[in-house]
């Protein structure tokens, strides 16, 4: 390790230069990485509603379609909107009622459901299909190129238009996020550190490594919006400790060589060694999520890992060297510390530990109950301001059409027709069902099946399958329409066993279901690999169980909280904001034990031992925590995107409960749990004399 040190310290003005490089490629492999704003790609595969979006893309070349409003146009007028509509790149087409007949035959001769479901007073409503997919840039551009042309009386809905508008809001907005967080980081290390100068080279070797991060993520192709907005704010925050670490370490050092570069030296070795096993559960943790079926939670983990570890890499070259080349100015600004020795706080914690752990039993309860009890949403739209258009085109659906969702039928092409409308009819007989459309549901009497146009018939039948459009009074997510949705698949399976009911209820409800299992498997293995990780670094099977009860206790205070607010929180929250804390917060109390082991195998007393713990982590431990705070927090109350301010908001808080457990209720279980603990715990060797000393207290 001093030979690393040694050898960074001599390359050090190389190591900046190639930095300095590195940001170059970095930042074209960013700008050249797609961002996906739909999660609802991220399902698995092999689901049956994946697969039907897939065959209805690549059989009927219709990726995505959006129901389109017009309120208060003649219908010559709406002709020539929809021709204008027809001419955008990547419209494959649009249906309405002149698709099926000229405009001067009256509609009435149409059946009354299906009359009622294109038209409502002076609002009428059309389908535009597209050929590319429902998130593709190739549809996001034609829904903007659509907008320009509408005007303000038309309403374009549907999940291809909220995922533009996704884009839009995001685009605006993650330049903010990353200004917020590096501004109240600044303000928080420039009062809890002891120099105003050295926060600023701490956030510009984050930043390379955040730009370094990202600019990687051009191998995968692409990431998704959630990854890109949170990626750059929690590298920031979970990153920072190690140069916190590298700085003091630094300061310490200094008085004790003749030069600063053997004092960096000796501060990197120290550095390294320590931050490579604090790293390492923080890594952890983000590789829990990549266990996930719901791929979102791989794809957010992998970058956060890579972030980790380039952050690790970063701290232990790039920062030594800037630290070094700019020692003079950095000294000039150094200040006493704001923060105080904490000497009598310790003490009152460790006398007092029999009141804290009569805190953790009454509070562990409530906090499990809310932790357990706390809603969650599914419904994407929600977490959206309601004023963008995608939001009030949906809105508008509801007030004027009693239309919530729509679902697609995909039935075998040789289904005959009376087959056909016998299952129409079953399915028109369920509760929230506004109409059931398709050819043979229009086809009769009144309107022979001569009389469809073939560009017509070819878009809802291409001689495998048919299709038909239900339109639901019931939003996304809701249990009524999961409960319509199961009734529709037995009731498509019972007349065709190859039938597929797919759409943004149906994807929905898969994601219910898969991320109810996603949230226990990421719990599970979260904890599992944290703890097989201080098992190794203490060499102890007792130790993990008393750090991960106590970061879960922390864990389920902060999700229980919204529990008691009535706070409904977005359904990824719930998965990964566990492992997060989890994997990010238990160093604070690693540093903790670590402290309490050293000084117990000095042959001070239990309480003395975990006083003075205390003592000298307290410090770290607050900075750490404020830093991630101010990180995330800020974020959390600009963002306009619920699922980032509900995460950055969880993070923020978590940081803060998990800094308060620690500080409070871990020294109450070391004393509690000391025998245990050096008994169970391979090197604990504690001096015959203190045991014996400790066992009379």
């Amino acid at each position: 390790m001093s030979k690393f040190g040694k050898l960074i310290v001599k390359l050090r003005i190389p190591i900046l230069l190639i930095s300095l490089i590195l940001l170059v490629p970095s930042a074209i492999g960013f700008l050249n990485t797609r961002v996906n704003y739909d999660i609802l790609t991220y399902l698995p595969k092999d689901i049956e509603t994946m697969k039907g979006q897939d065959i209805l893309a690549e059989d009927f070349g219709c990726g995505a379609f959006s129901l389109f409003v017009v309120e208060g146009m003649q219908d010559k007028d709406i002709v020539k909107l929809k021709q204008k509509i027809m001419e955008v790149d990547s419209v494959e087409t649009v249906i309405w009622y002149d698709s099926i007949m000229d405009i001067s035959v009256p509609d009435e001769i149409l059946p009354d459901e299906i009359r009622e479901a294109y038209r409502s007073g002076d609002c009428t409503m059309m389908a535009i299909m597209y050929s590319s997919t429902m998130s593709s840039d190739e549809t996001m551009n034609a829904i903007t190129e659509i907008r320009k042309i509408a005007g303000e009386q038309c309403f374009l809905s549907g999940m291809s238009a909220v995922v533009t508008d996704t884009k839009d809001l995001c685009d605006r907005e993650v330049p903010i996020y990353v200004g917020i967080a590096v501004l109240l980081s600044v303000i928080v290390l420039s009062i809890t550190m002891d120099s105003f100068l050295i926060p600023v080279f701490f956030l510009l070797s984050i930043g390379m490594a955040i730009i370094y991060n990202l600019g990687s993520n051009v191998i995968s192709g692409e990431i998704s919006y959630i990854t890109q907005a949170l990626a750059a704010v929690l590298q920031l925050a979970v990153t920072m400790d190690y140069s916190i670490f590298l700085w003091h370490s630094y300061r310490a050092k200094k008085p004790l060589f003749n030069t600063k570069e053997e004092a960096m030296a000796e501060a990197i070795e120290k550095t390294l060694s320590s931050v490579v096993g604090s790293s390492i559960t923080t890594v952890a943790g983000f590789v829990a999520l990549c266990f996930m079926s719901f791929t979102l939670g791989m794809d957010l983990g992998i970058v956060m890992a890579k972030g980790v570890v380039i952050g690790v890499i970063c701290c232990v070259t790039v920062l030594p060297s800037m630290i070094l080349t700019f020692d003079k100015a950095i000294m000039k600004t150094t200040h006493k510390s704001l923060l105080p020795e904490f000497k009598k706080l310790s003490s009152f914690i460790v006398n007092k530990y029999w009141l804290f752990l009569i805190i953790f039993a009454v509070a562990l309860v409530p906090a499990i109950y809310g932790y357990r009890n706390t809603s969650v949403y599914y419904n994407l739209d929600t977490s959206l301001p309601a004023d963008l258009p995608s939001i009030a085109a949906n809105a508008k659906l509801e007030e004027e059409f009693h239309m919530n969702s729509t679902h697609i039928i995909m039935l075998d092409s040789n289904l005959d027709t009376k087959t056909t409308n016998n299952l129409v009819e079953d399915i028109n007989k369920l509760d929230g069902i506004k109409a059931v459309l398709g050819i043979d549901s229009v086809v009769g009497p009144t309107i022979p099946m001569e009389m469809i146009p073939s560009e017509i018939k070819s878009k809802v039948d291409n001689g495998e399958y048919k299709l038909l459009m239900v339109l639901s009074e019931y939003k996304v997510a809701t249990d009524e329409v999961n409960a319509q949705c199961d009734e529709i698949n037995k009731l498509v399976k019972s007349y065709d066993e190859k039938g597929m009911l797919i759409g943004e209820a149906p994807c929905t409800k898969d994601l219910i279901e898969i991320t109810d299992v996603d949230f226990k498997t990421v719990s599970t293995v979260s904890i599992a690999l944290v703890a097989l990780i201080i098992m190794f670094v203490f060499k102890s099977i007792s130790i993990p169980v008393v750090l991960i009860s106590v970061i879960e206790f922390a864990i389920f205070i902060n999700m229980g909280i919204p529990c008691y607010t009535g706070t409904v929180l977005p359904f990824i929250a719930s998965i990964v904001i566990g492992t997060i804390q989890l994997g990010s917060t238990v160093d604070y109390a690693i540093l903790m034990t670590n402290h309490y082991k050293e000084e117990r195998m000095t042959g001070l007393s239990k309480k003395e031992a975990v006083k003075n713990a205390l003592q000298h982590s307290i410090s770290s431990i607050i900075v750490s925590a404020l830093t991630f705070f101010a990180a995330t927090f800020g974020v959390g109350m600009y963002s306009d995107i619920d699922m980032i301010s509900s995460l950055c908001t969880l993070m923020a808080r978590g940081a803060i409960i998990s800094m308060f457990v620690v500080i409070f209720i871990l020294p109450a279980f070391l004393v509690l749990c000391d025998k245990i603990l050096t008994h169970t715990s391979l090197g604990f060797k504690v001096p015959k004399n203190v045991e014996a000393e400790t066992h009379m207290v």
